[in-house]
């Protein structure tokens, strides 16, 4: 099956604020796994276990995209479901959001925790930033050194070098977007006056800037 790319945070964050004295923080985390979520999830409980609340939810992608989340105690719907519908509304896969909660000793009602479940939670995710995992063809050629000269200077601007190796001949090992890869193939083969033969010989997601 074809890679697809999708969104995901490109880094760890923590936020917080203040509503009636409650304190929400909330943080956001790129995850691949479900057992890598419960181990974050299980680091959050135990540095905030005198806290009154600690929601959550995860996104992980796959054939059949595995979903949970959890209210931990507050009234149903009013915490762990507005956490995931930030990550489905954002697009957002392979993701987990824990909100941690200080009751301040104000009530803030049904909406009031809906509304700050869910900023806490837009908010982790602003911090965190976002990258698009983007399928790229890992892509090996040899060329003499005769034309190295002429040639790095295009693959370094077209393609993520993995390695370059100088042999009898020079060897390149490089990623270009999936969707590119026949034109830089064709570019090579041109540059190199046919003399090249690149090959592709996997596939794998690289993490780029979201546009």
């Amino acid at each position: 099956m074809a890679l697809k790319a999708f969104k995901t945070p490109a880094a760890e964050s923590e936020t917080e604020f203040i509503v009636n004295k409650s304190r929400f923080i909330g943080r956001a985390f790129p995850v691949e796994t479900e057992e890598e979520a419960l181990e974050i999830l299980e680091r959050i409980r135990q540095k905030h276990y005198d806290a009154t609340h600690n929601c959550w939810a995860y996104n992980l992608r796959g054939a059949s995209p595995l979903r949970r989340f959890s209210d931990d105690g507050e009234p149903g719907g009013t915490a762990g479901m507005p956490i995931m519908d930030t990550l489905i509304r954002s697009e957002t896969e392979n993701a987990l959001i824990i909100v941690t909660r200080y009751f301040g000793g104000i009530l803030l009602g049904s909406g009031g925790l809906v509304r700050a479940y869910s900023r806490s939670a837009a908010d982790a995710l602003s911090a965190a930033g976002s990258v698009i995992m983007t399928p790229c063809a890992e892509i090996e050629f040899v060329t003499d050194y005769t034309r190295f000269g002429g040639i790095e200077g295009f693959v370094r601007k077209n393609s993520t070098v993995r390695n370059i190796e100088f042999l009898e001949n020079i060897k390149f090992n490089c990623l270009v977007e999936t969707k590119k890869a026949d034109a830089f193939i064709a570019d090579i083969i041109e540059r190199t006056d046919g003399r090249s033969a690149p090959r592709m010989t996997g596939e794998e997601y690289l993490p780029l800037a979201e546009k």
